[in-house]
């Protein structure tokens, strides 16, 4: 449904996405394939609108975390053929391949469930081989395995290999020696695999951080996440980056009421704040059910062009911020975007709570609606409270 009630709302600048992904593209080998990771909701941004603007842009391939993410897309129309990138149970093969789903496979015991599942598949059902090169999660790690999984795919046509893969651990860090230890490693894999006559058409390494410090590293395909966003890979590397990003999320609200205190007046939950002398009060309907949690007290928003400090512990729906002067009733606030020639960044937050930038857009709850911007114009918004 396109109706929102709330005074809280995130803006997503889909033509920023557009930028950034043909601003990445720029930077690449021709020909490339683009895988994009749309998973979590898009960061945060919306699967839907993000998978779609990066279909327009050239994305071969969108990818996920869990399948239901995947069949979500189905849902919502967007056909585009989707690696799930997590684990999941060779049990769901068959509803994965109702929808043009692939699969990641990562172990020899995986394998053999999926030859029983996929016994009766009418259909090739397409799998992307991880390999566990250094990131210690999913993926094979000898070559026993790899001779195993390859005389299994032999003996089972019906299981075809798309792709191979691999993740970095540390891509994002200046310090590149982990980097080229997992690099060689993978490489030694694709050329094992090419040996015996083996070309997965998708051979992807490359992450956000990878492939924008080592753009002619990157076999053939990409997998373009956080910095489709306009967010740097880590803080390290913001100061290196070969390209402008632009920043898609931003989250806004409104004043719903002000007050005037006076000195000794406490304010919100413990009385952890106290006013100093006369202050102008307001209040704002957003807390940490929204995604805007109780460590946010003592950072500011943008209010009228002015760093306002948020006072008081941040509450399950509203905090308050002391303002400079009286403000009307519905004036804006800004929690992360431009105001007035200001910014408050995702980074800027992400600092705050001492943690990544990736964080923060998914910590904005479902209960925040979204507000899409494309060619300049709205472009429609989702309220998943009312969907």
């Amino acid at each position: 449904m396109d109706a929102v009630y709330r005074d809280t709302w995130t803006e997503i600048n889909l033509d920023y996405i557009a930028e950034n992904i043909r601003s990445i593209k720029g930077i690449l080998p021709q020909n490339q394939h683009l895988i994009a990771v749309v998973k979590a909701n898009a960061y945060g941004h919306g699967d839907e609108q993000v998978a779609r603007v990066a279909v327009e842009e050239g994305a071969d391939m969108l990818a996920v975390a869990f399948l239901d993410e995947a069949i979500a897309l189905r849902e919502k129309g967007i056909q585009q053929p989707a690696l799930v990138l997590g684990a999941v149970s060779p049990m769901h093969i068959e509803a994965a391949s109702c929808h043009n789903i692939r699969f990641t496979m990562y172990s020899v015991e995986w394998l053999r469930e999926a030859v029983k599942q996929c016994a009766n598949l009418q259909t090739p059902f397409y799998v992307h081989l991880k390999v566990d090169t250094g990131m210690g999660r999913l993926g094979i790690r000898s070559k026993r395995e790899l001779e195993e999984i390859l005389q299994l795919l032999q003996n089972n046509p019906n299981i075809v290999l798309e792709g191979v893969f691999t993740h970095f651990a540390t891509a994002d860090e200046l310090n590149s020696e982990k980097y080229n230890v997992q690099y060689e490693s993978f490489k030694e894999t694709v050329t094992y695999l090419a040996e015996r006559g083996v070309c997965p058409p998708y051979i992807h390494c490359a992450n956000s951080a990878a492939l924008l410090r080592f753009p002619h590293e990157t076999f053939n395909t990409v997998r373009l996440g956080i910095a489709m966003y306009g967010l740097s890979p880590s803080m390290e590397m913001k100061k290196v980056l070969p390209v402008t990003l632009k920043e898609a999320f931003s989250l806004h609200s409104r004043l719903v009421h002000v007050k005037r205190v006076h000195k000794g007046d406490t304010i919100s939950y413990g009385a952890t704040y106290q006013a100093e002398g006369d202050e102008w009060i307001g209040t704002v309907p957003i807390g940490y059910a929204d995604g805007w949690i109780r460590r946010m007290q003592n950072f500011q928003v943008l209010v009228d062009g002015h760093f306002v400090p948020i006072v008081g512990r941040v509450c399950m729906d509203q905090l308050m911020v002391k303002l400079p002067k009286k403000y009307p009733i519905g004036e804006k606030v800004t929690l992360i975007g431009e105001q007035a020639g200001k910014q408050i960044s995702i980074d800027d937050v992400a600092g705050h709570l001492q943690t990544i930038n990736y964080e923060i857009p998914c910590m904005i709850s479902y209960r925040v609606p979204r507000l899409f911007i494309r060619h300049g114009q709205q472009w429609g918004r989702t309220n998943y409270l009312l969907s």
